[in-house]
């Protein structure tokens, strides 16, 4: 008997694209891969980089004690399901994920890595460089002959402009991947913890998220997806940094962190510009769509009381002192009188005004005027303009999430907006216990009637659809979906 999903997938009469299913790495061939990029000792190098990673072993390693002390992030336990062996094996071998297919209920996949989510950051740059074209290689001979329903992510690592220019024009443009990964962030050092404390600067970094205040230009990067046409996708963990880091409880660690990851590049992004100077659909994978909601009416709002016209409202030389002064003394007497009468209008404005400002003698604070414009990257006129450059941002949500259904609720979302949000059905991952069930489990909403059928049909199919050919019309040429896709494209 078809499974319930391949039931309700019959009755959709669209296809059911998925932007973020999982494979899982065959490791021995990986090594085979590895060590013909970076020679026999790469195996063992790697190894010891990921067993001090977030998804690494060295936790398990140590006592309760050890971990607290070294602030050690409590991983999971096993990250994949393992009761239905079907499916674990599906994970693994493209044959077999081929042929169930129709009893998940999908049509066309796109398959993220596992392992590859930790080498796209590995801080050593032979290993990391060596291990995501290893990668590349394998996916791509392994899901060639598959092409018509599936395809890998290739992994580009992004620690600088030229490492990325390199792999995309390799993974692209040799290999002919069509989906690329990019890291949501790289962890850099901190230059006055370097210099002078070299033995604690593994434990401080900051966040380049390659927008705001990045190490590098990166325009020649979203350059070269714009003229190779690949949208710019970042499943990056948020586990590890900001308050994701207990040594306890992996569930403490997981709720949420990739929703921040994705909110922190997007967020760069957005400021920096980035969609204002490029024609590129960008996806933030794995996190929901609730923070994108929020981060819209953010932006919103601060833009309202902090564009630069705005700011005249806090020009400390627009204070009328007589007034304020006249003001302190007819409600502040006891607060003055403190002082014994002895404070005059100077006193008064420069101790009860903020500390940066010197108010009394029309002095702003130490502040490059052309500086405050935050918003200049942007060139933003008006609120609408805002929506506008919000568009080519893709959200991708799991089909257990209860909150998908929101973001196609123009009344209640900023600007009336319905945000991009992309089903992944996340297929790999311990999240997903049956894979059959996955486009069943999307499907509730619909049948709660929290979503209406033409928001599930631009759930899975019409944003998929715009976030991939959005900017490579080809995408879908020669797929099982090429003919329902022209309706979209036209």
């Amino acid at each position: 008997m078809p499974s319930k999903s391949a039931q309700i997938h019959s009755r959709l009469g669209h296809p059911v694209i998925d932007c973020d299913g999982h494979l899982f790495e065959f490791y021995p061939l990986f090594l085979d891969y590895l060590k013909e990029e970076a020679g026999s000792g790469a195996a063992d190098r790697l190894v010891k980089s990921f067993s001090h990673s977030v998804v690494g072993s060295l936790w398990f390693q140590l006592t309760p004690e050890q971990r607290r002390e070294r602030r050690i992030t409590r991983p999971g336990f096993w990250s994949v399901p393992t009761r239905r062996a079907e499916d674990l094996a599906t994970t693994i071998l493209p044959r077999l994920l081929y042929e169930r297919m129709e009893e998940i209920g999908l049509d066309y996949t796109v398959l993220y890595p596992g392992m590859g989510i930790g080498a796209i950051h590995l801080g050593e740059e032979e290993l990391r460089r060596a291990s995501c074209r290893a990668l590349n290689r394998m996916f791509a001979d392994l899901y060639r002959d598959y092409a018509d329903a599936m395809t890998p992510a290739g992994l580009i690592p992004m620690h600088t402009p030229a490492e990325a220019i390199e792999e995309l024009e390799f993974a692209v443009g040799k290999l002919g991947l069509k989906v690329v990964m990019l890291p949501g962030y790289v962890r850099r050092p901190i230059a006055e913890v370097v210099r002078k404390y070299p033995d604690a600067a593994r434990h401080a970094f900051w966040l380049d998220t390659y927008g705001v205040e990045s190490e590098f230009d990166y325009d020649p990067v979203w350059a070269k997806c714009q003229k190779l046409k690949v949208a710019g996708t970042f499943h990056s963990l948020g586990s590890g940094w900001g308050s994701f880091t207990t040594s306890t409880s992996f569930m403490y660690n997981h709720i949420g962190h990739f929703a921040a990851a994705g909110e922190a590049i997007c967020k760069s992004l957005f400021l920096g510009g980035v969609t204002r100077r490029f024609q590129l659909n960008f996806a933030f994978l794995e996190g929901g769509v609730g923070w994108a909601r929020s981060l819209l009416a953010g932006i919103i709002g601060h833009w309202k009381k902090r564009n630069v016209a705005a700011l005249d409202n806090y020009d400390p030389r627009n204070l009328d002192l007589d007034k304020f002064g006249e003001l302190m003394a007819r409600y502040g007497g006891e607060l003055i009188g403190k002082y014994g009468g002895k404070l005059t209008l100077s006193d008064v404005a420069h101790r009860f005004l903020p500390a940066a400002f010197k108010a009394f003698d029309r002095d702003l604070p130490s502040e490059d005027l052309n500086l405050l414009d935050e918003w200049a990257a942007c060139g933003i006129q008006t609120v609408e303009d805002i929506g506008t450059l919000f568009a080519p941002f893709y959200f991708g949500c799991e089909a257990d999430d209860p909150v998908t259904a929101s973001a196609f609720d123009p009344q209640h979302n900023p600007l009336g907006a319905r945000l991009n949000a992309v089903f992944g059905s996340d297929i790999g991952h311990w999240d997903v216990p049956d894979m059959t069930e996955v486009l069943e489990e999307a499907y509730e909403p619909v049948e709660e009637g929290k979503m209406t059928p033409d928001d599930f049909r631009n759930f899975v199919f019409t944003n998929p659809v715009r976030l991939w050919a959005g900017g490579n019309p080809d995408f879908f040429k020669g797929t099982r979906v090429e003919s329902a896709v022209k309706s979209i494209l036209v």
